[in-house]
């Protein structure tokens, strides 16, 4: 990520000013290796041929999966957030072609469709979940992955460490709040569930489309 701290050192704001993924903090490393483990042991047991990222941000895990010899693409709605998640795979000798500016609400299955779906910390942003839900069912062919923080769990560890207090832990930007029995029985109208997985401080589920 060298080109794209150069840019925000000169003032230019490319996306999200903190990278969890690439952190020192030996908490926040020790949190996002649960979820990274997880994810990946997910996406294993999907083995797909494709991948499509939803909400993929600064292309982390595209430029991951791309490393280990997966066909993948990812999508954002925001320019910036492409701007730089194309930014980091060029850095990387990664085409920047595999992402694309598109919003979760204009997915279309024969452009959009994967064997698998990954779709990590969206909803919690979104005003419309359901509509969203439905989009994604239109380009699942076989899998989904899906995460959202696990209330109210992730407003307690904000609490904890003094962050948002004024608004009771709530991380601005997130409008959607779920347990993980309340996500479970929302994503269960959608798909089939086939695996819970609750790393700290998520509620992350394997899907498969409804027969």
């Amino acid at each position: 990520m060298r080109l794209a701290k150069g840019l925000r050192e000169k003032g230019i704001v490319v996306g999200n000013t903190f990278d969890k993924y690439e952190s020192s903090n030996p908490v926040v490393q020790k949190i996002m290796n649960g979820f990274s483990n997880t994810l990946s042991e997910l996406v294993h047991q999907a083995s797909p041929s494709t991948i499509h990222d939803v909400g993929c941000g600064e292309g982390y895990w595209v430029r991951e999966w791309v490393r280990q010899g997966k066909s993948v693409r990812g999508t954002d709605f925001s320019s910036k957030i492409i701007d730089l998640a194309k930014l980091n795979a060029l850095e990387r000798n990664i085409s920047p072609a595999l992402f694309e500016i598109k919003s979760i609400y204009d997915l279309q299955t024969q452009q959009d469709a994967a064997d698998l779906v990954v779709c990590c910390e969206v909803l919690e942003h979104l005003d419309r979940p359901e509509e969203a839900l439905d989009r994604l069912r239109s380009i699942v062919k076989k899998y989904l992955i899906i995460s959202v923080p696990r209330e109210p769990i992730w407003r307690f560890l904000n609490l904890a460490r003094g962050k948002y207090i004024a608004s009771l832990g709530n991380t601005p930007g997130h409008i959607q709040h779920w347990s993980k029995s309340d996500f479970v029985r929302l994503i269960s109208s959608y798909f089939k569930v086939v695996c819970i997985k609750t790393p700290l401080p998520w509620t992350m589920l394997l899907c498969r489309p409804q027969p």
